[in-house]
């Protein structure tokens, strides 16, 4: 328990450091469920209580947390946003039944887009 509170100290003391490059506080649990909580807009609230961390409005019990880190996106839907300009990098795109297709071809649905920085789904609305 110890070691836990002195770690979170620590946290503490480097959040500002740490968060200038990444957006969220991600915690990953036993379970494997990630929950991310938006730290950009500082100052984040946390508070440990006994066996509790609360950040945000997030609430964890500390046996619970499996890892916890900094990210750039919101781990807990792992949906990021496309721009027009990342469907103009794409290399190939393909529907939900494994047809090559071209952008003009796109119609409301979900897509599998790939591009030199990798491989996503989208959604086209």
């Amino acid at each position: 328990m110890k070691r836990i509170i002195l770690f979170l100290t620590i946290l503490v003391g480097t959040l500002t450091a740490q968060a200038e490059e990444y957006t969220y506080l991600t915690f990953e649990t036993t379970d494997g469920a990630k929950t991310s909580v938006d730290i950009s807009s500082l100052p984040v609230t946390i508070n440990l209580d006994n066996s509790t961390l609360t950040i945000g409005d997030k609430t964890f019990t500390l046996v619970d947390i499996s890892k916890m880190y900094f990210s750039t996106q919101n781990e807990t839907t792992g949906i990021q946003e496309v721009s027009v300009i990342s469907l103009d990098e794409a290399t190939d795109i393909y529907d939900m039944h494994g047809r090559k297709v071209n952008k003009e071809q796109m119609r409301r649905g979900i897509y599998v887009m790939k591009t030199k920085q990798g491989t996503r789904k989208v959604s086209v609305k």
